[in-house]
Formats: structure tokens, C-alpha cells, sequence
């Protein structure tokens, strides 16, 4: 076999199935080679109409199935636009290989057409692994360490391979100095720290009377542990956006989302507990946690990198969280003073009335969070629910509840534009058989959104289930950078840079031969969910939504409101602004009074 055939035979041994990509003639042995896996049924590859595209959907296969993502690019241009993908598996820990195309070798360093500095360019967001492979022995040892790093370190890694090399023939490494010879195999390591650290992290728990747990992406896997150590201590949950499937929000004492996109009591939560659990997660924004030195902290994480980053913790366990927290349980005491946790769960059921009162409000013509309100208790029990950034993040965050057993996720480090629906597709090849919904503002759809519709029409009709619904809020505003203008810098819509294209999305859903509805008014909102879950094929369901209604914090700090004062001078829609607002915060506040 030649060097490229060799490369998926390669991934294959690995167990990597499915590849996302685009070709190009940097890659093009790459190509060829990848055609006769296909043929052969034993490579299922997703074309993407970019190369962005394909590196989101392999960082969201490897967030959805806990299996290492893959994708590929031809060099130079495709190369570059993997970066963006990339480093969305970066920041969220998760494993990626990506196969680069490279002018010949001959050629490099000539100022050749397409000669990108590939190894430079890759350095960072490939700093655990990046290799361009010059000679036919090396591809084993290159394929090798980057799936088990990408695996072991929860990392993107990236292998180049020169064009003129791809179709030169396979040799394997000769036993002689200069060569090595590496294999496949699973990595076994300890997931549970040691018994003293363990103990240590209990009588600190024990001792408090004010437990509050933070559960990340890393504890996806520890819905059962984290509702036995929160019974016993008589916590409360909140969760980082990457953790919102970990636990369902139906449990009384399951906060919501904490930070800018969170709820009021996972900030109560944060701020009066005296004793503070986190469980995989490297959440970022301080000032959500609570004050250092008010609460005594035990970190849980499989990464060392990760512990006491965020918060000064007292104890840091290292160690996979399901396991750890098992390992934990037995030395703990059951609280038998409730009042901590009847406070957190009176808190909570007052929350829910609250985004009700909130989605209810009257809107022009849409309130978005009624679009979401009423998704949230149609959502079939193994949905899958993707959201982009911006606006609809909010939404996402706090209106909809999450049931045991479904999955969410979105750009959480990177928080990048255009995420949402190349994580649904990934998400639908990994699960055809489930329905999969993905949250969009209309400025992600036009970014990237529109561009994957066209992948969805060409692949939908393969799905055991074709069900996948592309909400899109259609405001014909960047709506979260809109109000971040507005109260962190204390600015009016600057219209040039905030207002985008009206596009008729639901139309363009059709052109595609898919299924388009167009929500304009409140009492379609219900109706439309059931006719989008009930379709024949994907949907676009377009909702024409009011970009007035505040995306609230959870604690409004004086400089917050002070800047919210000063954009008035500046604000080009005041009325309406004013409106919205004013509604929101009725609602707040009143959350049983009646429009």
C-alpha cells in the first residue's frame, strides 16, 4: 500500500470511522485513497463546504461520543481555515487529529503557490503534538502519537503530509538505529486519587453547613455520583454551560446555569455557600464563584492543569469525576439540617416562575425566550440540543430543561460564531436514530449556518430519523454584542457594525428541498414546534424574534446599571429599548402579575 492508504488503515485500527473534510490537490493521494475506504464501507466520510466546518464537527463528534474526532484539509488555504475548529477542541479539552496536505517536499522554502509555514501555523493550537512526516516509515509512528495523544490529552493534534510523499510506497520502520516502532492499545491509568486525599476532601465537605457544587463538562458522565453527594450534603447544583446535561434540570435543587448567561440562584448559590465542590470544570469567569476565602474549595479533575486554577481550593483531587466521587461518597455524612437546601430549592421554584412571567411578556412581534419555553417541554427525551453564541446562548442556558439522558452542548472556551449547526450535523452522524435541534442567531445562520444547511440537504436521507430542527432567531441584530455594548460600555447600538441582512430563512429551507416555517406571531410559536418535530425532513423554523428583550444577568452590579444610563444618550431605538427592558424586569420582579 502507499503512505495514504496506509494513513486510514492506520485510523481505522485506531477505531476512527468517520472523517470530516475537504479535498483539494495538497491532499490529493489523501483523497484517492480515502475514495476506496469508502467504497469499501469501511470509512463513512462527511464532505463539508468548508474546511471550518469540518474541524467543528470533529471537535463536536468527540464532545457528543467521548471518541477522538477527525477531519482533514488540503494545505495552505484549507489548512488555515481548520484553525478556528481547532482551537474550539483546544479550549474545550477535546481530542482531535486533523491530516494536512503540504506542497511537495522538494518545493518547500521556494515561495511555492499554496506554501504555508504549516508547523509555525500549527504550533499553539497543536502544542501537545504536531509533525510533518518527510519520509514513508515515519507516517506509522506520526498517525500513531497523534491519536493516542489526542485521546490521552483530550487535544487537537495534527499530522502534515506533503503531497509528493502520499503516494510514495508504505515501508515499515527496519529494526536499525534512528527508527522506532510504535502500536496501538489503550492507556490505563489511575482515575481515583489516593485514600488520604480523599478523606481530607470529606471532613472538609463534612464540616460545612453550606455546600454548593459546581459540575463542568467533565462530569457529564457523573449524573448518578453528583445526585448522591448533593443528597447527602444537602447541596445545590449549578452547572457550567458545558455541563448543562449533567444533571436534569427537573431535581429541585439544580440551580440552572452560573455566570453572565446564568440564573439568580446559582448566583445566591456561589455567593452564601461556605463550602464549594467543583467537578470538572475550569470555568472561567471568577466573579460567579465565590469570593476567596468566603468558602473552603474541593477541585475534581482529570487534569492537573485545571485544579485551584479558578478558585484558591483547599484540597484538588486528580481524577476522572465518576470514580473519584464514588471513592468520595462512603466518607461522607449525610447533613441532617435541610434548611440549606430548602432555602436553594425555594429559590429555585421562584426562579422558574420567573423565566415563565419573563417568556410570557408581550414582544414585537416574538419574545425569544417564549420560543424557547415552549420547545422546553417538547423536547423528545433523547434530544440533542446544539446552540451557537450570542443571544440565543442565554436562551439555551436558562429556558430550556434538560431531561436525563439527552445532550447539549456548544463553543464553550472559544466561544466562536457559526458553532451551532456543525456541531448538529456531527451530532445527527453520530446518532442518526435521535432528533437533534440546533439554537441559532441569525447572524451565526449567516455566517455558517446557511453554508451547512447545504451539507444537511445532501446527507438528511440517510438518517434513520430525519429529524433535525435549525431554530433561527431572526432580530436582524449581533443582539449579544448589541447589549454587552450597552452595559459594559455604556454605548447605543452602533448600527453600523450591529445591524445585519434580513434573510428569509425558512424560504432558503425550502430552495434546499427541506421543510421551512416561519413563526411572526406568539400564538404560532407551540403549533410550529409540533409541525418542526413531526416533519418528514430537517427543518429551518424561523422565528422573528424582538431584539429589545434584555439577555439579564443574574445580579445587576451598580457599574452595570450605570452604563445602562449613559448608552441612553447614545441609543438610536430608545423607545423600544426602554420597552423591552422595562417588561423584562416587571416580570422580574412580579413574576405572577399579568401583562
Amino acid at each position: 500500500m502507499n503512505v495514504s492508504e496506509f494513513i486510514w488503515k492506520r485510523l481505522r485500527e485506531w477505531g476512527l470511522r468517520r472523517a470530516y473534510g475537504y479535498p483539494g490537490d495538497g491532499a490529493g493521494g489523501i483523497d484517492v485513497a480515502l475514495q476506496r475506504e469508502i467504497d469499501a464501507g469501511r470509512i463513512d466520510y462527511v464532505q463539508v463546504r468548508h474546511e471550518e466546518m469540518a474541524a467543528f464537527m470533529a471537535s463536536a463528534h468527540a464532545k457528543f461520543t467521548g471518541q477522538v474526532g477527525l477531519c482533514f484539509a488540503t494545505s495552505g488555504p484549507g489548512a488555515i481555515h481548520l484553525l478556528n475548529g481547532l482551537y474550539d477542541a483546544k479550549l474545550d479539552h477535546m481530542g482531535v487529529v486533523a491530516i494536512m496536505g503540504q506542497q511537495a517536499r522538494s518545493c518547500i522554502g521556494a515561495s511555492y503557490q499554496q506554501e504555508v509555514d504549516l508547523q509555525s501555523l500549527c504550533k499553539d493550537v497543536a502544542s501537545e503534538y504536531v509533525v510533518t512526516v518527510t519520509e514513508p516509515t515515519q507516517i506509522r509512528h506520526a498517525i500513531d502519537r497523534a491519536v493516542r495523544i489526542a485521546r490521552d490529552k483530550r487535544a487537537p493534534t495534527v499530522v502534515i503530509v506533503p503531497n509528493d510523499l502520499q503516494e510514495l510506497p508504505y515501508k515499515e520502520a527496519p529494526i536499525a538505529h534512528g527508527f522506532t516502532h510504535t502500536g496501538i492499545g489503550e492507556t490505563v491509568t489511575s482515575s481515583v486519587p489516593d485514600r488520604k486525599g480523599l478523606e481530607e476532601a470529606a471532613r472538609i465537605l463534612n464540616a460545612g453547613r453550606k455546600v454548593a457544587i459546581l459540575a463542568g463538562a467533565g462530569a457529564l458522565e457523573a449524573t448518578d455520583e453528583l445526585i448522591a453527594i448533593a443528597e447527602c450534603l444537602g447541596a445545590g447544583i449549578a452547572k457550567a454551560l458545558l455541563g448543562k446535561a449533567a444533571v436534569p434540570d427537573a431535581l429541585p435543587y439544580v440551580t440552572g446555569s452560573v455566570g453572565l448567561l446564568g440564573t439568580k440562584p446559582s448566583w445566591d448559590l456561589m455567593k452564601e455557600c461556605d463550602t464549594f465542590l467543583m467537578v470538572g470544570s475550569s470555568y472561567p469567569y471568577s466573579e460567579f464563584l465565590p469570593d476567596p476565602g468566603q468558602a473552603r474549595g474541593v477541585q475534581i479533575d482529570i487534569d492537573p492543569a485545571n485544579l485551584s486554577l479558578r478558585y484558591p481550593m483547599d484540597v484538588c483531587l486528580q481524577g476522572d469525576s465518576a470514580a473519584t466521587l464514588q471513592a468520595l461518597l462512603p466518607l461522607l455524612e449525610r447533613k441532617t439540617d435541610r434548611s440549606w437546601r430548602e432555602k436553594i430549592e425555594r429559590e429555585v421554584e421562584t426562579w422558574w416562575k420567573v423565566l415563565e412571567a419573563r417568556a410570557m411578556t408581550d414582544a414585537n412581534p416574538v419574545n425569544p425566550q417564549r420560543v424557547f419555553w415552549e420547545l422546553s417541554p417538547r423536547l423528545p427525551d433523547d434530544a440533542i440540543i446544539t446552540a451557537d453564541s450570542g443571544s440565543v446562548a442565554n436562551w439555551f442556558a436558562r429556558d430550556l430543561r434538560i431531561r436525563r439522558g439527552m445532550k447539549a452542548s456548544l463553543s464553550g472556551g472559544l466561544a466562536s460564531l457559526g458553532a451551532g449547526t456543525p456541531y448538529a450535523v456531527a451530532a445527527k452522524m453520530a446518532y442518526p436514530e435521535r432528533t437533534v435541534i440546533a439554537c441559532m442567531g441569525d447572524g451565526a445562520m449567516q455566517m455558517n449556518g446557511l453554508n451547512v444547511m447545504i451539507t444537511i440537504s445532501k446527507y438528511w436521507k440517510q438518517w434513520d430519523n430525519p429529524r433535525l430542527v435549525v431554530l433561527v432567531l431572526n432580530n436582524r441584530d449581533l443582539n449579544q454584542v448589541t447589549w454587552e455594548e450597552r452595559v459594559q460600555l455604556g454605548e447605543g447600538k452602533t448600527t453600523a457594525t450591529q445591524s445585519i441582512p434580513d434573510f428569509p430563512y425558512h424560504k432558503y429551507a425550502e430552495l434546499l428541498g427541506l421543510k421551512g416555517i416561519l413563526v411572526d406571531h406568539p400564538d404560532q410559536i407551540a403549533s410550529a414546534w409540533d409541525d418542526a418535530l413531526q416533519a418528514d425532513r430537517p427543518v429551518i423554523l424561523e422565528a422573528r424574534t424582538d431584539p429589545e428583550v434584555p439577555p439579564l444577568p443574574p445580579h445587576i452590579t451598580l457599574e452595570q446599571a450605570k452604563a445602562f444610563l449613559s448608552c441612553l444618550r447614545t441609543e438610536p431605538d430608545l423607545k423600544e429599548m426602554i420597552r423591552g427592558s422595562a417588561k423584562e424586569m416587571l416580570a422580574t420582579f412580579l413574576p405572577h402579575r399579568k401583562e
